[in-house]
């Protein structure tokens, strides 16, 4: 059941849960997401990035929107960091529900004027517009964009900022970082930002950079008010970690079908862990079918 984000997401603000965005840049990724997300009865939100969408090929959409037609599962289908208008036209134009602009790293002002543009072109079509303010941080390769300095949400910024665009939700920067943080390194998230945003603006708020932060802390932030929580780097070391177990048990493989149904699994586990902590299991009761 294919929705818009602004429908995903006031949904989960009102029922105080989070929907994961899992940035699914396989064939074998949606597989594990779809199957998870059913078994689960959990709403998802399927995101790619620009660099995915070159990757797999604007063809890849048409699979997307085929499980998300065939299935019960509400499923937003989000265009994750569009650095462009053009990419965010261009995602409208495939069949994307959702798009992000992501203007973090432009000028207060010039964010704003570049948000306002997406966002009058995507809601004249139905499709629903995340923005973001502050910078995420960055852990190093990662298809993400970000920056290794993070900016934290300033919340005065925040409600100039989603007055004057429109958004229909806004992407935090509380202390998290896109990527897996080296060995040792513990992140210190600011979650009082979280309630301080909350009282001034009235649009669900999104956490990026969710893979790899203490299980406490992001469930902390759900209940503080977070209704979105974007996954990659997490299910794409899992998966990888089945391949990785596969050759070094069995050896060369040539057939793909041989090889990923356990990485599949392995991912799904990972999966089916942060919609549990997230508290989006058994959610779809919440939604029309």
């Amino acid at each position: 059941m294919l929705l818009t984000m602004n429908e995903m997401l006031k949904t989960a603000q009102e029922h105080r849960f989070a929907v994961p965005a899992f940035n699914a840049g396989s064939g074998q990724l949606l597989t594990a997401m779809m199957e998870s997300a059913e078994a689960k009865k959990a709403p998802v939100i399927m995101a790619i990035h620009p660099d995915e969408l070159t990757f797999l090929r604007d063809s890849f959409i048409a699979s997307v929107l085929y499980e998300a037609n065939h299935s019960k599962v509400p499923m937003v289908l989000h265009l994750d960091h569009g650095a462009s208008y053009e990419q965010c036209i261009h995602a409208i134009q495939l069949g994307f529900t959702s798009v992000m602009i992501d203007g973090s790293q432009l000028p207060f002002a010039e964010n704003i004027a570049l948000t306002q543009k997406v966002v009058e072109a995507a809601h004249a079509v139905g499709v629903s517009v995340e923005g973001e303010l502050g910078t995420i941080g960055q852990t190093g390769n990662s298809i993400e964009t970000g920056t290794t300095k993070i900016i934290y949400t300033d919340p005065a910024d925040a409600k100039t900022f989603v007055e004057k665009t429109g958004v229909d939700s806004l992407a935090v920067a509380i202390g998290t970082a896109h990527g897996i943080y080296p060995k040792g390194f513990v992140p210190k998230l600011k979650l009082d930002l979280i309630p301080q945003i909350r009282q001034v603006v009235r649009v669900p708020l999104v956490l990026h950079g969710g893979s790899s932060n203490p299980d406490k802390e992001i469930a902390e932030s759900v209940n503080l008010g977070i209704t979105k929580i974007n996954i990659s780097s997490d299910i794409k070391f899992s998966f990888m970690t089945g391949v990785q177990n596969y050759l070094q048990k069995n050896g060369f493989e040539r057939e793909p079908n041989v090889i990923y149904p356990s990485c599949i699994a392995l991912c799904r586990n990972t999966i089916e862990e942060k919609m549990k902590l997230f508290n989006a299991i058994d959610k779809m009761k919440y939604f029309a079918l």
